[in-house]
């Protein structure tokens, strides 16, 4: 992982997103082959809010309703903008690690054999979810962070970041499907993956 000395104070600048400004400084980091970028809002300290995110280009980019990516990306910023602080990892880690086009072979190979995506990654000789998250919990270890407030529904995730020795608080980040892909793909997510969904707690995004 690079290590060298940084100055995040040198990237300090306002974004305005939905009419509301908020101070953001980035890095760009690499681990191997494992590559992203650190935003942190405003002054984010311990307790924060943290988003990891695996970048989903249909979902981030092309608001698709196929998947719930795009709608918890866009709600754990709202999150973060409405406590005026926090981090979003947004990792380049495109359809769970393997890549788009391994992704795009996947969705062919889910609907046209009616099976979800996970089982499609492992008929095409890959792995269900290629991803690890043990180098992005030592990026918040080199922020000095102790404790976080986690947004997320995946286990992995929290493992990973307790392991690096940080306190976490998982905070629930749940979205409506707006699909019945979008459903067969959460419900795929926690059978399969045992990703955590508090059915009680719905969020919707615009």
């Amino acid at each position: 992982m690079t290590t060298e000395p940084f100055d995040l104070d040198k990237t300090a600048h306002t974004l305005t997103r939905r009419g509301r400004d908020i101070t953001v400084r980035v890095r760009e980091w690499l681990n191997g082959d494992d590559r992203g970028t650190l935003l942190i809002f405003g002054e984010a300290g311990d307790g924060c809010l943290v988003r990891i995110h695996s970048r989903c280009l249909y979902g981030d980019v092309l608001g698709s309703d196929d998947c719930d990516c795009g709608s918890e990306l866009a709600l754990a910023l709202d999150m973060i903008q409405e406590e005026e602080s926090g981090i979003l990892v947004y990792l380049e880690q495109e359809g769970r690690g393997a890549g788009l086009t391994v992704k795009a072979q996947g969705l062919r190979h889910s609907q046209l054999f009616g099976v979800d995506t996970f089982a499609s990654y492992v008929a095409l000789d890959h792995g269900r979810d290629l991803r690890s998250f043990h180098a992005v919990a030592k990026v918040l270890v080199d922020l000095g962070l102790k404790s976080v407030r986690l947004l997320t529904n995946n286990p992995e995730k929290i493992d990973a970041v307790q392991a690096a020795g940080i306190a976490v608080e998982r905070t629930p980040l749940i979205t409506a499907a707006r699909s019945g892909h979008a459903r067969a793909y959460q419900d795929a997510k926690r059978r399969v993956q045992g990703h955590l969904f508090d059915s009680e707690v719905t969020h919707t995004t615009e």
